[in-house]
């Protein structure tokens, strides 16, 4: 005789079952609203959604159902489905940031291992934007929980390299960020209708990158990529503020006057005493069909940078890596899937791969985080 199906049995189901927004069991941030079996092994879920218009309702009704499907004796799965009450989200809220009611920087926080790196140019056109699009796909490719914030705010372009159509979940005052090859990702793209500039000043950026920091819900992230404006204005100077211990990495193409400007955009670190973890030298030549390499854009230019960055600031400043000129690249970006995914054997691909997985291998230094412990008074 078959064993009757419990509540219990079906509830541990559902603990398997991950909200695809919040990244963690429906049963944990409180979705399940209740279950019922009856004799004949009918489960009645209740399910309450974080929000009325939420976007991923057919997903979770069909992996709630699929999940209860599985229970031994369960003949029949029904869902009701609700929303969420205002102190339920409140309360979801809460548990999402750590039991503080209030938006905070995680990153800022004591304990938190999050590795941050800005990438910086000191121009634009140098595929700063490919660059940190692929350094995120490729970490994540390979297992680690990774966030995109887009801080290019008058030229935002993450979006469409990463393929992410459509705005974040807003539970109430926080943002659930879209996920793309398992990156999560922000951007005022996402806000700003298509072809519609952002004209903003100095304030208003400043709060744009710090609600993107605090309103959003990143989760525990391994590591956290910005992509920075060309430059060393007002943004690269608010995340030099609002997150003191992100480092740098410089994308040049080698390009002598390139390198020139991609120098200015390191030496910010002199004065906002961020690392420089070292230097991508993007476009660095062009494959030819016999194998020889036609260097379009002259040579040297990234070497250069990495050597007078370790003069100015009296550490070392290597090079990360060359990435080659690759059409495959280009196409992937405009498609929308990075081309470490689309063609990962491709040259360029093995290059961001490559200087994806130095990054994700180095540890946070010790500065500025409380090491747990206390002076003993003699």
């Amino acid at each position: 005789m078959d064993a009757m199906p419990t509540v219990e049995l079906v509830r541990d189901a559902l603990s398997k079952v991950i909200d695809p927004e919040i990244r963690r069991p429906i049963t944990e941030i409180g979705m399940v609203r209740s279950i019922d079996v009856d004799d004949a092994g009918v489960a009645t879920v209740g399910i309450d959604l974080t929000t009325q218009g939420c976007p991923m309702k057919e997903r979770i009704t069909g992996d709630v159902t699929d999940a209860a499907a599985k229970v031994a004796g369960v003949t029949d799965v029904k869902i009701e489905l609700g929303v969420m009450s205002e102190e339920q989200r409140l309360e979801l809220r809460s548990k999402l940031r750590g039991g503080k009611p209030e938006p905070v920087i995680q990153f800022t926080q004591p304990g938190n291992m999050t590795r941050v790196y800005a990438i910086a140019s000191g121009k634009g056109g140098v595929g700063k934007s490919t660059v940190t699009a692929n350094l995120a796909a490729a970490m994540a490719k390979d297992g680690l929980k990774v966030g995109v914030l887009d801080a290019d705010i008058f030229g935002f372009s993450i979006p469409g390299m990463l393929g992410v159509t459509g705005q974040p979940t807003r539970l109430d005052d926080m943002l659930l960020p879209p996920i793309a090859h398992e990156v999560k990702a922000v951007s005022i793209g996402m806000f700003v209708p298509a072809g519609q500039p952002v004209v903003w000043r100095g304030p208003m950026l400043h709060r744009a990158i710090e609600q993107f920091l605090a309103d959003v819900y990143w989760g525990d992230l391994d590591v956290l990529l910005l992509d920075l404006p060309p430059g060393t204005g007002d943004i690269a100077i608010s995340v030099a503020q609002l997150l003191p211990h992100a480092e740098l990495v410089v994308v040049t193409t080698p390009q002598s006057a390139a390198a020139g400007v991609a120098e200015r955009a390191g030496s910010i670190a002199t004065q906002t005493s961020q690392n420089v973890v070292g230097v991508v030298e993007n476009m660095a030549w062009l494959e030819q069909a016999d194998g020889s390499r036609l260097h379009v854009f002259g040579e040297g230019g990234g070497q250069v940078v990495a050597d007078r960055l370790t003069k100015t600031l009296g550490t070392s400043v290597p090079v990360l890596g060359q990435v080659p000129l690759d059409i495959t690249a280009r196409e992937a970006g405009d498609a929308g899937t990075p081309v470490v995914i689309s063609d990962p054997a491709s040259p360029a691909a093995e290059a961001l791969t490559a200087v994806a997985r130095s990054l994700a291998s180095r540890q946070r230094g010790l500065a500025g985080r409380s090491l747990g412990v206390t002076p003993i008074k003699r």
